[in-house]
């Protein structure tokens, strides 16, 4: 029976021991059935299931097969007799308990024998079993008829076991009562048997087995295809293949001697094996088995059950990091790569610094214009770079940082430009603006980037322009990170050499918002002041941004300097450019003044509204007015010389009359600010006298607003007042005033206004025919200069002008007499464009441009 046959034997008494009961059952023949039951026929299950063997047997045979000489000794059958043939009379109640299967390795039979060897081989009743007499008692007769193995069993002998697991088994079979386990393990077998369609008996069955360490028995029953199973059922054959697994890898059982699956016709399964195996092998230190049945065909596919080690895993892990951390790495290159080449992502703060190669400065001082003393203050540092020794052989220090101080567009970072390039040395800029992110210490890093990379490459400029962007003044509620630029900077300046040809620029339009740490002398030993161009700088500045244009011959570069009073360089540069692209829309071959004299006027006073719609009564008014304004300024001795006059509406002004001083001006006397509001009061003043006190109109707001500035500065600043309030400084202390002196002060203000009206009232009433005259040629022709106004005034016929690029709007023709409000025009009026008529737009400032006074 299966487990009645499962004790090993290792020597010649083990072997004595198997043959007794055999030879003494042969021996009691022909007593033996006397008085005794004949044994019941094998059960139904048994014969409904013959294509299943015992597995045991099967063992046995292989294992006889394997020992020949031991079976011919004995003189018995073949080892293939077949498992259903009939067992003889004299050896039907032979036990084979004591022929239990065990696990053999090779080599173990050749262990020395001991006494403990010899006698635990025998089971507790193994010599009781070698009695004849004792093996007649109701307890031995009681044996398994369901077992799975042959009636020929016991002539098959078992493997010898090694020699670790043969003391253990021995001793766990003598002490543990081993015999309760086998009866517990035939109960389960025959009830699997007689309920081969119930799945929880063979699972009940199958757990039993794995628990007695017979995997081998699952693996056949599960894989003969005669029980029926379940998930249970299929776990647990799994599991039973991998304990098969090991045992096969250990060489402790040959898997031919398993049965195959009866629709495994492709592949024996010693091939299913040596596949698994080689499964395994491909898996660093891992077991595999055969996990189900198959022929590795495409409908019966092979199942491997793989099991890694400890160190297969860990190994594959690393090898997962090291083959994501590549990709990754690979991809974030390519990434870069193309950010870069198409410019996407730019950072904010852009480069670390911008160095431009000395070839690359062609900047000279004879290109800058209009800032002489500076250039003479800068070529010392050009010399220095050229020939420091010349210097320092008297023990003399040139200064190691210089502060370019002056309004925007003068030409500070041109002047530092041409300093680099009248050196031959490298030029290093960078911006206020370009240091700072929204990253804490970004702003230092760049500061001692650039002075490092200025030292590599000495002798060399530096130049950071607008350095109130990170050298403001510092205050104790600040945080130190918006501290950490300019302490980096002070240090950078502190530790710059004189000797290093390092030579450190900055530029600003507000030295008084810097720090006084950072322009103290030691860090900035100079200021340059790089003020407005004067008309002569101005002048020379037109001149250089003219020599690649194509000039007119009646191009007056004096005039226009003249005209443009407070133009930086930058803007007289933007003048040049805006009259050259507007001669090459009227597409002329030469600039001429009248483009120069458009663009000055554009920048100025804003763009011509030739789309305005202008009525002619508005047009005759905005001509008187502005005709007042001529003629003060005209005939007004201490006043600025007049330049022209129009009335065509640019920006928010209807008209304006310009006057050009002769030149620039430092001060001005009392007389001059007098002038000033007296021209300021014409054009109000024309009005009453053409259509009375009531029909005066909002015109003449930035007229009035001009007028009483000026007149506030003279008493309140100048002391330009009368006797009442000396010569005191009352503007910067107005607020702690006592009311009677503000009421003197508005009163003096007043006074100096009324006296500017009466005596424009003056002039303008000896001049009413010079008024009606200038008046009536502003509305036909909209422009007027100074030789013009004369000679119109003087009642000359001009000649026809030429047109403007655009032609002006003419009004429409009237008839009948002319009025305004039921108030007939004055009789030398006749018509349109032939004298004023109707009154000027109510829109506040509508015929002067925000200006304090009226000027070129």
């Amino acid at each position: 029976m299966a487990f009645q046959a499962t004790l090993p034997l290792q020597s010649v008494v083990t072997t004595a021991s198997e043959l007794w009961p055999s030879l003494s059952g042969a021996l009691q023949t022909p007593w033996r059935n006397f008085g005794r039951p004949r044994p019941s026929p094998p059960s139904p299950s048994r014969q409904n299931h013959t294509g299943y063997s015992s597995p045991i047997s099967n063992h046995i045979q292989s294992e006889a097969a394997g020992r020949p000489s031991l079976i011919r000794s004995l003189g018995t059958q073949s080892t293939q007799t077949p498992a259903s043939s009939t067992l003889p009379e004299c050896l039907a109640t032979v036990p084979i308990s004591s022929l239990r299967r065990q696990g053999v390795m090779q080599g173990s039979i050749a262990v020395a024998p001991t006494a403990m060897g010899i006698f635990n081989p025998v089971s507790r009743n193994g010599l009781g079993r070698c009695n004849p007499l004792t093996r007649t008692l109701p307890s031995f007769r009681m044996g398994r008829q369901y077992s799975a193995l042959s009636q020929v069993g016991p002539f098959r002998l078992s493997a010898i076991p090694n020699g670790v697991r043969f003391g253990l088994n021995q001793q766990r079979s003598i002490w543990s009562g081993s015999n309760s386990s086998h009866s517990q393990l035939s109960h389960m077998e025959q009830t699997a048997n007689n309920n081969p369609q119930n799945p929880v008996a063979q699972n009940t069955f199958y757990s039993a087995l794995l628990r007695a360490n017979r995997p081998d028995i699952v693996t056949q029953r599960y894989e003969s295809g005669r029980f029926a199973s379940n998930p249970g059922c299929e776990t647990l054959y799994l599991r039973a293949l991998e304990r098969l697994g090991s045992v096969v890898q250990t060489g402790n059982m040959n898997s031919s001697d398993q049965p195959m699956p009866q629709n495994n016709t492709n592949m024996s399964h010693d091939q299913l094996n040596a596949v698994a195996q080689a499964v395994g092998a491909r898996v660093r230190g891992g077991n595999a088995a055969v996990a189900r049945a198959g022929t590795g065909a495409k409908e019966a596919p092979l199942y491997v059950v793989v099991e890694e080690s400890f160190g297969a895993s860990v190994f594959k892990t690393l090898k997962f990091f090291l083959w994501f951390g590549l990709a990754g790495w690979i991809l974030f290159t390519i990434v870069t790569m193309l950010v870069e080449s198409l410019g996407m992502l730019k950072r904010v703060g852009g480069n670390t610094h911008a160095e431009a190669k000395p070839e690359l400065q062609k900047t000279r001082f004879s290109d800058v214009q209009g800032c002489e003393e500076a250039i003479e203050e800068l070529q010392e540092l050009v010399e220095f770079l050229k020939s420091p020794e010349k210097f320092s052989t008297l023990g003399g220090k040139l200064p190691k940082g210089v502060l370019l101080v002056g309004p925007p567009g003068t030409g500070k970072t041109l002047l530092a430009r041409a300093v680099a390039g009248e050196a031959g040395v490298p030029f290093f800029y960078m911006s206020g603006s370009e240091f700072d992110e929204v990253y804490v210490g970004v702003g230092a890093k760049r500061v001692r980037e650039l002075f490092a990379a200025a030292r590599t490459k000495a002798p060399a400029i530096v130049f950071i322009d607008e350095l109130d962007a990170i050298g403001g003044k510092r205050s104790e509620r600040d945080h130190a990170y918006a501290k950490q630029t300019l302490n980096q900077l002070l240090t950078d300046l502190d530790g710059f050499d004189q000797g290093s040809g390092v030579i450190f620029l900055a530029a600003t339009n507000f030295p008084e918002m810097l720090d006084k740490a950072l322009v103290r002398p030691g860090r900035f030993d100079r200021h340059i002041s790089v003020p407005l161009p004067d008309v002569r700088g101005r002048i020379a500045i037109l001149n250089q941004h003219m020599k690649k244009m194509q000039i007119g011959t009646d191009v007056d570069t004096s005039l226009l300097a003249r005209g443009t009073p407070g133009f930086s360089g930058a803007e007289l540069e933007n003048l040049a450019n805006q009259a050259a692209v507007y001669a090459s829309k009227r597409k002329a071959t030469k600039i001429t003044m009248l483009d120069l004299e458009w663009a000055k006027d554009k920048i100025l006073m804003g763009a011509e509204r030739r789309s305005a719609v202008i009525q002619e009564k508005d047009k005759i008014a905005t001509a008187y007015h502005e005709g007042g304004h001529a003629l003060v300024a005209l005939f007004t001795p201490t006043a600025d010389p007049l330049y022209k006059a129009t009335i065509m509406p640019r920006g928010h002004a209807l008209g304006i009359t310009f006057q050009l001083p002769e030149l620039d001006r430092v001060s001005m006397a009392k007389a001059e600010f007098l002038a000033k509001i007296d021209v300021f009061m014409g054009g109000k003043v024309a009005e009453e006298m053409i259509y009375g006190d009531d029909m005066v109109t909002s015109g003449a707001s930035s007229d009035l607003q001009g007028a009483t500035t000026i007149a506030y500065a003279m008493v309140t600043q100048f002391g330009m007042g009368s006797a009442k309030l000396g010569n005191v400084d009352l503007h910067s202390n107005y607020k702690n005033l006592p009311t009677e002196t503000k009421q003197q002060i508005w009163d003096e203000v007043r006074d100096i206004m009324e006296s500017s009206k009466k005596r424009a009232t003056d002039l303008l009433t000896a001049k009413r025919k010079e008024l009606d005259l200038l008046a009536k040629a502003l509305v036909e022709y909209e422009l007027l200069n100074k030789v013009e106004i004369e000679s119109v005034i003087k009642g000359e016929k001009l000649e026809k002008l030429k047109p403007l690029p655009h032609v002006p709007m003419k009004a429409p023709e009237l008839t009948g007499r002319l009025s305004i409000a039921g108030v007939p025009l004055p009789p030398d009026v006749k018509g349109p464009g032939e004298g004023p008529a109707g009154a000027p737009s109510p829109v506040p400032g509508g015929n002067e441009p925000p200006r304090p006074y009226p000027a070129a």
